[in-house]
């Protein structure tokens, strides 16, 4: 028989053990990801014949590989996280789960979400996803203890997302899907060059040699957020050249554009916490604000 104790103690451990899983699977992440994969799914959807049917189920396999992949990576990374302030209170440095079996519950769904998008939705996007975890897991993720750089070789599968809900809705790859590759390749560099300052210390204890890192001065980490912010605004410009977006979209991704440009020359120009701090919450409300924009123009019109 139960008693109010033992209840309350299972209800304890119950907690402990979803967050766990909440921690491993970084549902945040996740969540931008799915955002991505569904602004190409709508976007390509209006060039293409396809269902909700599909947009859900891409969704579903693209969730299972982000999820898996986010647990693959704290698996590859459980040694460096235990010297970060950051990540030390991360799953497996605090020994809440075991690596062996964050190893194999993580290959199982990523691979698992691959599988789904092959079976249910097509061999274009399960193959993109697949390129996703193959670029995430084995070129940026070993890539960030070799070189400054790897910020670059990260936002490769950060930008795919978009690709695979296109892929999903077309049964293609196109020009237009490159569009929203690029937009979101840049977009990533400022924004992790912020976070980038901001955890400066953190990285050097953990042996990441980031650019914030071997730049001491800042001045090469301030050109490049510089650099990638005003690239993206020619760039996203041209997704109403393209046909996939009209006026509404086109003034909005200008001036969300000539925010960022200005958010990044003001932290370039200091390299401190607040000001990155400034530049990244300019990221995070820059990209959903843009396709944000970008569906409501194109569905509108």
């Amino acid at each position: 028989m139960k008693t109010a104790h033992s209840e309350a103690t299972a209800d304890v451990f119950d907690h402990a053990r979803s967050q766990v899983y909440v921690e491993l699977f970084k549902p945040r992440i996740t969540a931008m990801v799915l955002l991505t994969v569904g602004v190409g799914w709508l976007l390509g959807s209006t060039f293409a014949s396809t269902t909700p049917l599909v947009l859900l189920h891409v969704l579903i396999g693209s969730g299972l590989s982000c999820a898996g992949a986010g647990a693959l990576n704290q698996y590859m990374e459980r040694e460096s996280d235990r010297s970060m302030d950051r990540t030390r209170f991360r799953p497996l440095p605090t020994r809440r789960i075991s690596p062996a079996y964050v190893f194999s519950l993580g290959a199982l769904i990523a691979a698992g979400g691959v599988l789904y998008l092959a079976a249910l939705v097509g061999w274009v996007a399960a193959s993109l996803d697949a390129a996703t975890l193959v670029t995430y897991l084995f070129l940026y993720t070993p890539m960030k203890r070799l070189s400054a750089y790897s910020t670059l070789a990260g936002a490769i599968p950060g930008a795919l997302p978009p690709m695979i809900g296109w892929a999903a809705a077309t049964g293609n790859v196109e020009l237009r899907a490159w569009i929203l590759f690029a937009i979101l390749f840049l977009w990533q560099i400022p924004h992790f060059l912020a976070i980038g300052v901001i955890y400066k210390d953190d990285y050097t204890r953990g042996g990441f040699p980031m650019l914030v890192v071997i730049d001491p001065d800042g001045g090469l980490t301030g050109r490049q957020m510089v650099l990638y912010a005003t690239a993206i605004l020619p760039v996203s410009l041209t997704v109403s050249a393209a046909g996939m977006a009209g006026t509404l979209y086109f003034w909005s991704a200008f001036v969300l554009g000539l925010t960022y440009i200005g958010f990044s020359i003001a932290a370039a120009r200091s390299m401190s916490k607040t000001s990155a701090r400034q530049l990244m919450l300019c990221s995070v409300l820059y990209l959903p604000l843009l396709l944000a924009a970008m569906v409501v123009d194109r569905l509108g019109s």
